[in-house]
């Protein structure tokens, strides 16, 4: 069963998804580049309107997540198309590799996409169900499923976290001189 309680014939963590592959080798180019590796596509009647990773320590920036990142190019796309960027996101379907944390969440919620499809669990900052469930807190959330492809997004987590983030900030640790 996923999170939200619908039975699929086989485990949602061995399900295999093409926009789910697309979001974790976006992932996988994350964690190549030293970030978080979170990947993400918003896909607009069969069609990616939008890609990204995240890009927190090359902007400096710590909301740029991949799903913010993804909902700029949206915006832009639907600028460049002539569409109504509230219209195209009731239609968009996201597909990110990690739970979103409260602020991507609320970010997707309020703007009330389609679905929402992530792969493990984001037990840290989690916006569904590890930290907070923020649909609690929209009168129209977005579906959200978890699970899709769990394990090779953690995968990618805990590569990158046996390395160490060279742009993270030096802990400042008092020293007992007693």
């Amino acid at each position: 069963m996923s999170e939200v309680g619908i039975a699929f014939p086989v485990p949602l963590g061995k399900m295999k998804n093409k926009w789910m592959d697309i979001a974790l080798d976006l992932a996988a180019e994350a964690l190549e580049a030293g970030e978080v590796p979170v990947g993400c596509v918003f896909v607009y009647n069969d069609e990616v309107i939008a890609r990204g990773h995240n890009t927190v320590n090359e902007t400096r920036n710590a909301t740029r997540h991949a799903e913010l990142n993804c909902l700029d190019q949206a915006a832009q796309w639907c600028t460049e198309k002539g569409h109504k960027f509230a219209s195209v996101m009731a239609t968009v379907k996201v597909w990110v590799t990690v739970e979103p944390c409260i602020m991507c969440a609320s970010a997707l919620h309020s703007l009330r996409v389609a679905t929402i499809t992530y792969g493990c669990k984001n037990d840290r900052f989690g916006g569904h169900t590890s930290v907070l469930n923020t649909a609690l807190l929209f009168p129209e959330p977005s579906p959200m499923i978890g699970g899709l492809e769990s394990d090779r997004a953690m995968q990618l987590l805990k590569d990158f976290y046996k390395g160490t983030n060279p742009n993270a900030p030096h802990p400042n640790v008092k020293i007992n001189t007693t």
